[in-house]
């Protein structure tokens, strides 16, 4: 009889310790770290063990010790992969909503805005300064003939094929992460085009390269495609682009002053000294330079100079195209002479 009495009590006992674990496991799960905490950025880096993530929730205050918060995570296989990035998250969170927020990938995104004609340098720099991408990193990633090829795209770099649009992005991606999205809608987008480019018996390369120059050009959206017919006229003609744009992505550490000596010193890009198109694009351009090369205005223009207001004065013969030079030269200098 003592022996089942005993046993029943250990059952008992057992019984009691379960509820109360059960119950402080429980209650661990519900209760927040501070109630009267404040939210705050959490980040997760890429690779990041869960182990590690628990450990540093505990440093920062956000749970209450890592033990059980990792032990629930096991059971419920949250803890296999935490998506990398910032996460805004509060002492006052109970730790099952902090493990539902890390389960979801919730994170932070940060809106960045790459304009039209920027080139992959320029990019590198806007993503650096919002956070979002070492300018290195993303330039290594953006580099060369074989990281082109792995988008199916034929040419030296990448440079043009970071399409220019609105992103959100989070903190900790990899830099090959954001290169995907900018490359994934330069094809998204163009892909409606790929009938129109192999129509004209043009590639892809070839219209994005005169498109870029097109966008450096002018800022002016009906200026496009007139633009894009002196340049098309040109190459008709076997005429040399001479794009001032060109010969200046093709100097070095370029100081914003074209000299006379810069036009004619050999580059791959200095369109001044080689014929036809240089060999890629010079800036990433929107969708509507890519267009205007596709769909140009039908003109036999073949010059053209600025007016010195945004706009350009076009021109079908060389005779006309100098007299509109010495017209806007002179505008030009009369105004820098009533200058203060």
């Amino acid at each position: 009889m003592s022996t089942i009495r005993t046993i029943l009590i250990a059952v008992c006992l057992l019984f009691l310790l379960a509820a109360a674990l059960t119950f402080g496991f429980g209650y661990y799960l519900v209760s927040p770290a501070r109630p009267d905490g404040k939210e705050q950025v959490f980040l997760v880096t890429e690779g990041s063990s869960f182990r590690q993530i628990a450990d540093d929730l505990h440093r920062e205050g956000l749970i209450r010790g890592e033990r059980l918060f990792l032990l629930w995570a096991k059971i419920m296989a949250y803890g296999r992969h935490v998506k990398a990035g910032e996460y805004e998250l509060s002492p006052a969170m109970p730790p099952i909503r902090v493990l539902e927020i890390l389960r979801r990938g919730a994170v932070v995104l940060h809106p960045v805005t790459i304009p039209e004609g920027y080139t992959r340098v320029r990019i590198a720099r806007v993503l650096s300064e919002k956070g979002l991408a070492d300018a290195k990193a993303f330039l290594v990633q953006t580099r060369g003939r074989d990281i082109a090829g792995r988008y199916g795209i034929a040419a030296a770099d990448l440079e043009g094929y970071l399409f220019p649009d609105t992103y959100r992005f989070a903190r900790g991606l990899p830099p090959a992460a954001v290169v995907d999205a900018m490359v994934d809608r330069f094809l998204q987008v163009t892909d409606p085009l790929r009938e129109r480019i192999e129509s004209l018996g043009m590639s892809l390369n070839e219209v994005v390269t005169l498109a870029s120059i097109v966008e450096k050009e002018t800022g002016r959206p009906e200026e496009r495609p007139l633009i894009a017919s002196v340049f098309l006229n040109r190459l008709k003609r076997r005429m040399r682009l001479e794009s001032d744009p060109t010969v200046i992505y093709g100097i070095q550490d370029f100081n914003g002053n074209l000299t006379r000596k810069d036009l004619e010193t050999p580059t791959p890009y200095n369109t001044y000294m080689i014929s036809g198109l240089p060999p890629g694009p010079i800036a990433n351009p929107g969708l509507a330079s890519m267009k205007a090369v596709l769909y140009p205005a039908d003109t036999k223009f073949l010059f053209f100079v600025s007016k010195n207001d945004g706009t350009h004065h076009f021109s079908r013969t060389y005779s006309e195209h100098r007299r509109a030079v010495e017209t806007y030269q002179q505008k030009r200098r009369s105004r820098a002479s009533k200058s203060p």
